[in-house]
This record gives C-alpha cells, sequence and structure tokens, in this order.
C-alpha cells in the first residue's frame, strides 16, 4: 500500500488538533500554525482541511479567533476514517473497489487478493483513532504488529 501524502498531512494536522485539548471543545487551530507545525505546504493543507470537513471530521470557525477544530471527538475518528475522507476507498483496483472487480477464471483468485488486502488494512487503520495518535499510542493488536521485527525490514 502507498500512503499518500495528502493522507500523511491530514493525520498530522488532525493530531495537532487533538493535542489541543478536548478536541471538539479544543480552541480552533489556524491552518497556517498546523502547516508551520508539522511543515505541510499551505494551499495543500487548505485542500485536506476542505476534504475533511466534506467527511464531517473538522469543522472551520470563522472570526478573529476562527480556525479548524475537530468535528467530533478524536477518539470517534479512525486512521482509516481520515484515509477514505482524502484519498477515496482503502484499496481499490484502477479506480474500483476489489468487490466491482471482475477476472476471467484463470486470474479470479486475485480479486480475492485484494479484498483480504482490505480486510488486513481494516484491521490496523479501523482500529487506531486520532486521539491514539495524538497520545502517542497504538492499540495492543496494533502495536503487537510494530514488534514483529520483519515489520521494521524493507522486502
Amino acid at each position: 500500500m502507498r500512503v499518500s501524502a495528502k493522507a500523511d498531512y491530514a493525520l498530522r494536522a488532525l493530531i495537532e488538533m487533538a493535542a489541543r485539548a478536548d478536541g471538539v471543545d479544543a480552541r480552533p487551530v489556524s491552518a497556517e500554525e498546523l502547516g508551520k507545525l508539522q511543515d505541510i505546504p499551505h494551499n495543500f493543507l487548505q485542500a485536506i482541511l476542505a476534504d475533511l470537513r466534506k467527511a464531517g471530521i473538522v469543522h472551520a470557525q470563522r472570526g478573529q479567533s476562527g480556525g479548524w477544530r475537530l468535528a467530533k471527538p478524536a477518539d470517534g475518528v479512525t486512521v482509516a476514517d481520515v484515509i477514505r475522507a482524502v484519498d477515496g476507498p482503502l484499496v481499490s483496483v484502477y479506480g474500483l473497489r476489489p468487490e466491482a472487480v471482475s477476472y476471467n477464471e484463470r486470474a479470479d483468485a486475485l480479486q480475492r487478493v485484494w479484498i483480504a488486502a482490505r480486510h488486513s488494512l481494516r484491521d490496523v487503520f479501523e482500529q487506531v483513532t486520532v486521539a491514539d495518535l495524538a497520545a502517542g499510542a497504538l492499540p495492543p493488536a496494533v502495536d503487537r504488529l510494530t514488534a514483529d521485527e520483519d515489520a521494521w525490514q524493507p522486502h
């Protein structure tokens, strides 16, 4: 799987928002400040924030003390939610969801590989929340995956 810059930047911006107290009740943070704190290009960040707003993950507050804040508690926003908001489905095969792809009988097993890959990604991405990331902790099942030395090796 390739993690896009959009997904990485979106998660980093949300971690900054979540770190500002209780998420929804936190003071808004400007896009400029988010960009500086996480070294995210301003125009790119604005587009990402717009995608997150459309998905109901963040809220824009106008005015003197305006900015961006989480629209729901950080523990209610998963990594999967964020990736879907900025990039679409977790797994796609030339733009289609794996269940929509069809192959001839010789390559039919390939569709099941894509389905299994999506399931594996969900196992991680739907467990980890923005609150976990802001706290610097992972759910135990996900943390155990990182303890495997092979997980850190490029193949």
